[in-house]
Parts: C-alpha cells; structure tokens; sequence
C-alpha cells in the first residue's frame, strides 16, 4: 500500500482509466536548482500553507512539487498527466496527502533528472489530486517521495527555504564530504518502518512513538494517548479541517508541551491537533501516538539519511536582535 503524508485521513474511490503501457523517457527538471557538486543539489523551496514545494518541470508542463516524506512512491497529478499518457492500474489501495484513495494507475519515469542527478526506472503512482491544487491555489504537478530521497542525505532548512539532497552509498555515507557549512550539533537515530521514520520519545516523561512527515501541516497526537502525555496538551480552540476529497472533519487544536526525542533533542511548545489516529495506524502497520510535521522542522533545521536511520540536526542562528 502507498503512503503519503497526512493532516488527517479521509477514505474517497478514484474511478480508473486507461490500461496502455507506453513510457516516455523525459525527465524532470528542476530550474532553480544549484549544482554544489557532482553528487549534490540545492533546490529553493516555498511553503505553500505548510507543504514544502519546489518547482519543477516534467512532459514538458511546468508546476508544482510536493516534498513528503511520507509517502511511498513518486505521485503524478491525474489532472495534468491522465489524458496525454497511458498508466497500469494499480490494483492496491493507495493513501494519499491527507487521505486514503481506493485506486490509482502506475507510470515508470525511465529518466528522472534532479537536475544533473538522473534516476532511473522509477515508478509514479498516478492519482487525482485536483482538490488539494485548488485548496492550495498552486498547478500541482505530483508528489516526490521515499524512492526518490531514499538515495540521498536530505537537508531540510526551514531558515533558508532550501532542501539540499546529496547522493550517498548504500551504507549511507556521502559520495563527497563536502557539502554542509553549517556544524551538525545532534543527531539521532530512528527505524524505518517500510518507508516511515519512527522515532521513540517522551511526553511529560510518557514513552510515545511518532512518525516524522515533511507534509504533515500539523503535528498530530492520538486522542487514545496516556492521560499523563495529555495533560501537556492544552487546547485553544476547535478547527474544522478539509480533506481533499472534500470532507470536513472537526478537531481540538492547541499547543504541545514537553516534547523530547532524548536528553538533547527537545522542543518547545508546537501547535498540534488532537484526533483519532486509528486508521492512520492500520496504514503504517505501527502504534504511533502522533505525527510530527512542520512544527518538528520550524524548530530543527533537519538531515535526514534513510540508509543510516539517523537524523542530524544544525543549529538555527542566534537571534542578536
């Protein structure tokens, strides 16, 4: 099953289309893109809401990508890519950015250029995405995930709009060395559950296991969580949240206090939504007791190195003002 990030999960059926198997081979391309190395790229992005997008350009359509973490496999957006070009249907369920989706199609990317970096034989799940488009006001082209960044150490920077990928080997080491001037102060490690990174941490000193998602708008804690973790929540107000399938749902948003992933690694208050994450656990396959998104990045400029399992974390300037 595919699995992409979330704010909250919405179960919608996707009518199929198509069953030809044609492949182009035209890659991506990334125009803002700087080459710092021949194994590594820094690429701008811009925070559209909370989702991290870069701009890219692929069948010769210019848009919008979505950096997430959580999901699975690369998405291509149906509504710029289903009428010219001919997928496999996927006969699994796929879960997509806020929500589960019922079907979807399969298109093999033969070459995907990272701008210098060229990745082959890569497969697209080919989804609807035209509500998430609209609610964020953007020409949405796709979705780049796990078996994209998987090959690289992934910076995210927050402070300066950036994601900088640089390719590593199979151990995880980078193929070159120099590449962040920024002095790593932390780290830590994490488990890869399939493509999920699980961190074990504390909540008012309550053992909890969360899931970190570059596209989770909001932090997320379970409503069934350890009375003693959520007696540090403490609520504001009510929101009323819309999935791309156009459902609303209601939930209890607030602030999240003591949060610590170890002695050293710890947050201050982030804003998080309280809800049920049942279906979200029967995806992942895991009790997690939360999510942490944006809020996690807004506080650590973070690399992540999926052959490692293990988060670096680089210091935010000192503000002198």
């Amino acid at each position: 099953m595919l699995k992409l990030g979330f704010a909250f999960i919405i179960y919608i059926s996707i009518v199929c289309f198509g069953n030809a198997a044609n492949e182009a081979k035209l890659p991506i391309h990334f125009p803002k893109a700087e080459i710092l190395n021949k194994y590594t790229t820094r690429i701008p992005f811009k925070l559209v809401d909370h989702l991290i997008v870069v701009e890219a350009e692929l069948y010769n359509k210019k848009g919008m990508f979505i950096i997430d973490s959580g999901s699975e496999t690369m998405i291509l957006n149906k509504v710029h890519f289903g009428k010219t070009y001919h997928f496999h249907r996927n006969t699994n369920k796929v879960s997509g950015v806020n929500e589960l989706i019922d079907y979807s199609y399969k298109k093999r990317i033969k070459a995907f250029d990272l701008n210098g970096f060229k990745l082959e034989n890569k497969i697209s799940d080919v989804i609807d995405l035209s509500h998430i488009e609209t609610s964020k006001k953007i020409k949405l082209l796709g979705v780049i995930g796990y078996n994209i960044l998987k090959d690289y150490e992934v910076f995210i920077d927050l402070y300066l709009n950036q994601i900088t990928l640089t390719k590593v080997d199979k151990k995880g080491n980078k193929l070159n060395n120099k590449v962040y001037l920024e002095k790593i102060v932390d780290s830590l490690n994490f488990s890869l559950k399939k493509h999920t990174i699980v961190v074990n941490g504390t909540i008012n000193k309550h053992k909890v296991k969360l899931g970190i998602d570059t596209a989770a708008e909001f932090n997320q804690i379970n409503k069934s969580i350890n009375k003693k973790a959520l007696k540090y929540f403490i609520p504001k107000k009510r929101l009323k949240l819309n999935g791309v399938s156009n459902k609303t749902i209601r939930v209890l948003a607030g602030k999240l206090h003591r949060v610590k992933l170890n002695d050293n690694v710890y947050f201050g208050p982030m804003y998080t939504v309280l809800t049920n994450l049942n279906k979200m656990n029967e995806v992942f396959g895991i009790q997690l007791d939360g999510i942490l998104g944006y809020e996690f990045f807004a506080q650590k400029r973070t690399i992540i190195n999926y052959q490692k399992e293990k988060l670096y974390f680089i210091d935010y300037p000192l503000n002198t003002q």
